[in-house]
């Protein structure tokens, strides 16, 4: 065998050591749900055949002729018997795209599909998409909702100026893909969600409104809004179910995460909230609950954040920044809460059902001062030593 077969071996034999990793979780967390030792996708997991060219005339020094920056924000679905994520790859050319990664167990061992998804085009193409929604609607298709990015033409000698649609497809195998016309709205809608059921036989999404592509500006928190046909979707009317308020996690904006997970107490919702700090925007992640009668309506939402970056999660392109937009509730009760840190790495969380609704039913919410924090504070001691 030549050097270079030698070199092709090693490579191999590294990264199958990377993709068979265990992974454990980590003693001492919160109760609420367990963290694992490792990221469960990095961007040294994709394909080897994606980065490298193995043929020696054309690259004899073995060298990554496409590199990859980063895997992130990742939709989810169990789909076969396998855990699978919908996952954001970002190319050291700064473009997003999507690929199809899959578990055995949901925790390690992911691996990517052979190829990456060809999202076809609308007639007005974007320069990015990203941030892929998976829902398994009651219609029989499964639709993603993600964000299509373009240059704002508005300004064509600002390059940081870009406008932001909800872009919608479908696919029955997650292989091929079906472009609809992306989202109409009045405000820009970059973080839109669609619900997994009709509501009065209508399509139902949770909103964003943005005044432009980083400032909510007016927009109020987390829409809802009902749409007749999706193939032509449009929002005439929206209205806020979870607000922003000032001096909280969400006080910059926030967002829906993945589709919400019914129970029989309601619907549990996991969302991300963004404040600013004096070192930039902090990405938290929050729960809250809503009516299984009324989905608009806010049951239960614990004070505070249930997710956070800790340790080495806090590094990477994006700095201090938790964000969701996948998980998976198995038959069992078990909740796979798939999250990405520092807009660099994806990890796992595991918990249940009945531990993230009592989290939510059970849990002080944020009275809004300091005044009503240290009086919940007062009771739960006085609780603990009667």
């Amino acid at each position: 065998m030549d050097d270079f077969a030698k070199r092709v071996n090693l490579l191999h034999e590294h990264h199958e050591q990377l993709l068979c990793r265990k992974n454990n979780p980590i003693e001492w967390g919160n109760g609420i749900y367990e963290k694992y030792m490792y990221p469960i996708l990095t961007a040294e997991h994709t394909p080897l055949e994606w980065r490298y060219d193995f043929n020696e005339h054309d690259n004899p020094y073995l060298m990554q002729r496409i590199m990859m920056n980063a895997t992130l924000n990742s939709g989810a679905l169990k789909w076969n018997g396998k855990y699978v994520l919908v996952v954001r790859v970002e190319g050291a050319d700064r473009k997003s795209f999507f690929a199809v990664a899959e578990s055995p167990n949901g925790i390690d061992n992911f691996r990517f599909w052979k190829e990456p998804i060809t999202m076809p085009d609308t007639d007005d193409p974007a320069t990015n998409i990203y941030d892929m929604r998976i829902t398994q609607h009651e219609d029989g298709w499964i639709y993603g909702v993600f964000c299509a990015e373009r240059h704002d033409p508005s300004q064509p000698h600002n390059l940081s100026a870009a406008t932001a649609t909800a872009a919608i497809a479908r696919t029955k195998d997650l292989i091929n893909w079906e472009r609809l016309p992306d989202l109409k709205a009045k405000s820009q809608q970059r973080n839109v969600v669609l619900h997994p059921e009709f509501v009065d036989g209508k399509y139902a999404f949770y909103t964003r409104p943005q005044d432009g592509f980083i400032d909510t500006g007016s927009g109020g928190g987390i829409g809802w809004a009902l749409v007749d046909d999706i193939t032509h979707a449009e929002i005439k009317e929206e209205k806020i179910i979870n607000a922003r308020y000032y001096h909280t996690i969400c006080e910059v904006k926030n967002g829906e995460g993945p589709h919400p997970i019914k129970t029989p107490k309601g619907w549990l919702h996991l969302a991300h909230g963004v404040r600013g700090t004096a070192d930039g925007l902090r990405y938290v992640l929050y729960m809250y609950m809503t009516s299984l009668e009324d989905p608009t309506k806010v049951i239960a939402q614990p004070g505070g954040y249930f997710l956070v970056p800790e340790g080495d999660e806090y590094l990477g392109d994006v700095m201090n920044v938790a964000f969701a937009n996948g998980w998976i509730a198995d038959e069992d009760g078990k909740v796979f809460i798939y999250y990405a840190s520092a807009d660099t790495r994806m990890h796992v969380a595991t918990s249940t059902i009945d531990k993230l609704v009592d989290y939510c039913m059970n849990t002080p919410e944020d009275g809004l001062t300091t005044t009503a924090s240290v009086e919940t504070i007062k009771k739960l001691i006085k609780k603990n030593t009667l």
